[in-house]
């Protein structure tokens, strides 16, 4: 799933990439190897995952690497990370989705957006918004049996900006 969000993804070297809901930095440590001499942002809710995220990220040689601790369900003004400006976006929200966030975020200046979902519903609710109401284009979307002998499943979704003009 990993290099399929990356892939997906099209991540440059040098490029700025914004990763929510980054946990542990399963996402966020694979993209720092590939953005080389560009920078990734990790943002998770709990402090003690940013405290571990950074710790793998040291752990690995990782300099180019920053955490950082949010309630992104929350008021983001505040946040100066949400000011820098990236190239592109991973998502990798809980069940109730990134609703939330995806409202606050500059989507402006994006070159794609990839969101990996475990619950399928609300991903259709985000795509809802970012298709109809921030004019971003569903690219593709699939699934992952993640799980076998379960209904779980994950979802990936692409989305690209919109056309200009």
């Amino acid at each position: 799933m990993i290099a399929r969000a990356l892939e997906l993804l099209e991540v440059q070297p040098g490029e700025r990439v914004l990763d929510l809901f980054c946990g542990l930095g399963n996402f966020t440590l694979p993209l720092a190897r590939v953005v080389g001499d560009g920078t990734v942002v990790g943002v998770e809710g709990d402090a003690g995952l940013v405290a571990r995220a950074r710790a793998n990220a040291e752990r690995n040689g990782l300099r180019n690497v920053q955490f950082h601790a949010a309630d992104l369900a929350q008021d983001l003004a505040g946040q100066p990370w949400l000011k820098a400006g990236f190239d592109r976006l991973l998502l990798d929200p809980a069940r109730a989705g990134a609703i939330e966030v995806l409202r606050q975020l500059p989507l402006k200046g994006l070159k794609r957006i990839v969101y990996v979902s475990c619950h399928p519903g609300s991903l259709a609710r985000d795509a809802g918004y970012l298709v109809h109401e921030a004019g971003w284009r569903l690219r593709e979307a699939g699934v992952m049996d993640m799980f076998p002998h379960t209904a779980h499943v994950e979802s990936i979704a692409v989305f690209d900006p919109p056309k200009k003009g």
